[in-house]
């Protein structure tokens, strides 16, 4: 058990900004004391003029059981006698001008179900975890040469319980494990799961960093739920929010009636857009509280990945300012120097403490270096959004056929960038809200040519280089915009066109997996050639992916006009097959395509010395590989 001191050399890390274990330390913890069971609380308040713990076991009296200061640390710390796991609790703090505040551990590992914000004591340590071949694969993947496809999940509603209530944890593992391993995903990724208090916000605006929200059940409900993942060979990613944090005045705002957690000055300290708080990642403590909360659920989940939300918001001063809103730093840039600092420091931990795992940046602007190691100047991230691709991609296809061979640079510019980082393509919960409408409204034409196109979108997202990730409903042609206050329209599956969505993203899953042309070199440019990408007038592109000694060829016509005999240029002769057709009506297209396998001429396309010609069917992809 813990001891119910803190020690001088865990005060110290902590003070450094370097306690990769400071959720072992602060907060409250279940120990022993002279042979008295009880809890230890402590708590970093360091501007408090006196700090003391209440709680049921005290009615809620402040004076009932003060905390003693570790003079210099600004930790505050007690140990208070029989009681145990299940505990309600908060901390009361006299702040130095005398003002009384209560507020909720910042190191809390539970909490009550909201509206109400009181902590939880509870333990770790007795979950049995059964998941050890899968963390000890997890430390020997070679992720660069691996298929990574995410399926995005909001929990509270991707399905209900009969009644209309949310799915717990459990029964999230006993029917999104199903649904995943049927279409064929190697992860999930869960949107923050960390303690909030407003559903509205869908957990981006934190105020537990370490405990999974007690909407849908307890800690071990939820290492219940990722321990089944693992032993099905999933993957789980948790959304993490190091960026900014709310104003709620029971949590992190103004923690001991100073700016503790946030900067003093609103230029530096307020998030405009969001109403929110910024970290101040110039303070130790304040980073080894984030760097620590990443570690917690790395730890004591078995968490495989992070993805940081909204880094371009932590990189730039000025981000989202105007002049005079924003103050430079010491060189008189617009960079957060020492935010750039925490992500490196971050990377570096994460990525060395548990190999294996996936950093992620949500960063939507061209910083460079986001995924490369800290040591050439990078920011240390194992991948990055491709928010470029999802634009252009998305922008092009809400065109009307007719106007696009005016907007084809939307489809080939990303290829100048696309091996700059280790991208991942993103069609995520983002796109699909605040009146931007479901994925497959975003189409252009009537309901048949949008569910082409969206079949078309999926395969030439496959088919590009890059891990994926799409968000729920997109697998099945979800038509309404997204709400988290209801869960998804699970009878659109009784129709055929939609079940044929599903069955086209399960087998593009299958594919992907499969094939090591298309997952095997996503990152490296030797992954990927043009055949040709100038055929502006004909809205067509194709292009070559190849990786350990296998080659697939990628066509994709995006007018709903066939296209008959197209001759392409082929990397090598020998005999074709068509190995994929989003236009199959076994996903609900037309039937149009190439069924049996074409042999290469040698007459020399596309500065190539064989070529072939295809039937290219209306709104649809294809992928060809030689015969076997």
């Amino acid at each position: 058990m813990d001891s119910p001191t803190l020690s001088e050399f865990d005060l110290h890390l902590f003070a450094e900004g370097r306690h990769w274990h400071i959720y072992n330390v602060l907060g409250a913890h279940v120990c022993r004391n002279r042979r008295v069971e009880g809890v230890r609380f402590a708590v970093w308040a360091p501007h408090a003029k006196a700090v003391s713990v209440v709680g049921e076991f005290n009615q809620w009296n402040a004076g009932s059981h003060s905390m003693a200061l570790h003079e210099g640390m600004g930790v505050w710390s007690c140990f208070v006698p029989g009681i145990g796991t299940g505990t309600l609790y908060k901390f009361s703090i006299t702040t130095d001008k005398g003002r009384q505040l209560l507020k909720t551990d910042p190191y809390g590992q539970a909490f009550e179900l909201r509206p109400a914000t009181a902590a939880i004591v509870t333990e770790r340590g007795h979950y049995g975890w059964s998941d050890g071949d899968w963390i000890a694969r997890r430390g020997r993947w070679n992720w660069q040469n691996a298929p990574i496809s995410i399926y995005e999940v909001h929990a509270a509603s991707w399905r209900h319980h009969g009644s209309g209530r949310w799915l717990t944890y459990r029964e999230l593992a006993e029917q999104l494990i199903p649904y995943v391993l049927e279409l064929g995903f190697t992860h999930i990724e869960l949107l923050p799961v960390t303690e909030h208090p407003l559903d509205e916000s869908w957990g981006y605006q934190t105020t537990g960093y370490y405990a999974p929200t007690s909407r849908f059940g307890s800690p071990d409900d939820l290492r219940f739920l990722v321990d089944q993942c693992h032993q099905h060979n999933i993957g789980v990613i948790l959304d993490w929010v190091p960026g900014h944090f709310p104003t709620d005045e029971h949590a992190l705002a103004r923690f001991d009636g100073s700016a503790l957690y946030e900067h003093e000055d609103p230029r530096k300290g307020q998030h405009q857009d969001w109403g929110t708080l910024i970290y101040n990642y110039g303070r130790h403590e304040v980073r080894n509280f984030l760097i620590g909360s990443a570690l917690f659920w790395l730890d004591a989940f078995h968490i495989d990945g992070l993805r940081v939300d909204a880094v371009a918001s932590m990189l730039y001063l000025n981000y989202s300012r105007k002049a005079g809103e924003w103050l430079p730093n010491v060189h008189g840039g617009h960079e957060n120097l020492e935010a750039i600092d925490f992500l490196r420091e971050l990377n570096r931990v994460c990525q060395s403490r548990f190999p294996g795992t996936l950093v992620c940046a949500e960063e939507s602007t061209s910083w460079p270096r986001v995924t490369r190691p800290p040591e050439i100047g990078g920011l240390g991230f194992n991948l990055k959004w491709n928010m470029g691709w999802m634009h252009d991609t998305l922008d092009y296809l809400r065109q009307d056929p007719v106007y696009r061979p005016y907007h084809h640079e939307k489809l080939t510019f990303g290829l100048i960038y696309a091996f700059t980082e280790n991208f991942l393509l993103p069609l995520s919960h983002d796109e699909v809200v605040h009146g931007k409408g479901s994925l497959i409204n975003k189409m252009a034409g009537d309901e048949w040519q949008q569910r082409a196109s969206l079949r078309l979108l999926l395969t030439y997202m496959y088919g590009y280089p890059g891990a994926k990730l799409l968000f729920m409903g997109g697998e099945f042609g979800q038509r309404r915009e997204w709400s988290e206050s209801r869960e998804l329209d699970w009878s659109l599956l009784a129709l055929p066109e939609h079940q044929g969505l599903k069955r086209l993203v399960q087998d593009l899953n299958g594919l992907y997996r499969r094939e090591v042309s298309l997952h095997g070199a996503s990152f490296r440019p030797e992954g990927f050639e043009w055949i040709d990408c100038h055929d502006s007038s004909q809205s067509v592109i194709s292009f070559v992916r190849t990786a350990g000694g296998e080659t697939s060829v990628i066509v994709v016509n995006f007018t709903p006009v066939p296209r008959h005999h197209y001759r392409i240029g082929l990397p090598e002769g020998g005999t074709w097959r068509e190995i994929f057709n989003s236009d199959s009506d076994y996903y609900g297209g037309s039937n149009l395509g190439n069924p049996y396998p074409i042999a290469a001429d040698g007459q020399a396309w596309m500065n190539r010395n064989w070529s072939l010609e295809l039937t290219l069917p209306p709104l649809g992809a294809i992928i060809l590989r030689p015969a076997l």
